[in-house]
Parts: C-alpha cells; sequence; structure tokens
C-alpha cells in the first residue's frame, strides 16, 4: 500500500509519533522521579505502607496503600488437603507439560480441540531508519 492509497499514515504523523513517544518516556521517568521522592517522604514522617496526604498552598499529595494476599498455592494446597477440604482445591491444567506431550506426541492437537483459547492485542512499533 503507497501513500497514495491511503494517506491515513504519513511521514509526518510518523516523526510526530517517535517524538511524542520519545517525550512520553522522559515524562514518565520525571514522575517516577516525583513519586519515589513522595514516597520517601511519606515513609519518613508517618511510615513504610501507611497512607498520608499533604497539603502544601493549595495542592494536595495523598499516598494509598494497595495490598494484595496470593495463597502460596503448594502450602495452601497441602493444608486443605490435611484438613480434608479438597473441594477447596482448583485443578488446572499444566501447561509445560502439556506442550511437553505434544512435542513428544503422547497427545495430538485433535485431542486438546476446544481446550485452547487464542487471544490477540495490537502493538504499533514505529523507529526512525535512515534514508538512503
Amino acid at each position: 500500500m503507497t501513500n497514495s492509497e491511503n494517506n491515513l499514515i504519513t511521514r509526518d504523523k510518523l516523526a510526530q509519533f517517535i517524538e511524542l513517544n520519545r517525550k512520553k518516556k522522559e515524562i514518565e521517568i520525571q514522575l517516577d522521579d516525583l513519586k519515589k521522592d513522595f514516597n520517601q517522604h511519606f515513609d519518613q514522617f508517618v511510615g513504610k505502607f501507611v497512607k498520608g496526604d499533604l497539603t502544601i498552598s493549595d495542592y494536595k499529595v495523598q499516598r494509598q496503600i494497595r495490598t494484595t494476599e496470593k495463597f502460596d498455592q503448594e502450602v495452601t494446597v497441602h493444608r486443605l488437603e490435611e484438613l480434608n477440604l479438597t473441594d477447596l482445591i482448583q485443578k488446572k491444567p499444566d501447561e509445560g507439560k502439556i506442550k511437553a506431550a505434544l512435542n513428544l506426541r503422547l497427545l495430538s492437537e485433535a485431542d486438546l480441540e476446544g481446550c485452547i483459547s487464542t487471544s490477540y492485542s495490537q502493538a504499533i512499533y514505529v523507529k526512525q531508519v535512515d534514508s538512503k
């Protein structure tokens, strides 16, 4: 497809994309540095992993603490088996072993028909190339 067939992508848009992406990365670095400073302040004055807020003039900064808990799979399964609560244990396929079985032809793709779901995501990469 040439540019004359479809003018949705132009050289100017590609150049703009690269420039904006470069600026975005610079801004993200600056924002990360500021967040680090803010977290250090809260760590020092209210404690680690403690929410807090600070108002300076007409600006207010707040720190929220999000907690994520996960069960250790091996320990939890063992404990639930000891308690005879196997109904609380989910079985799930071991993808590594399935792929190995496919490679060794112990299992065929036909055997797994309807078992595999595929998802797609789109990504755009633009880079400047040397013109000749």
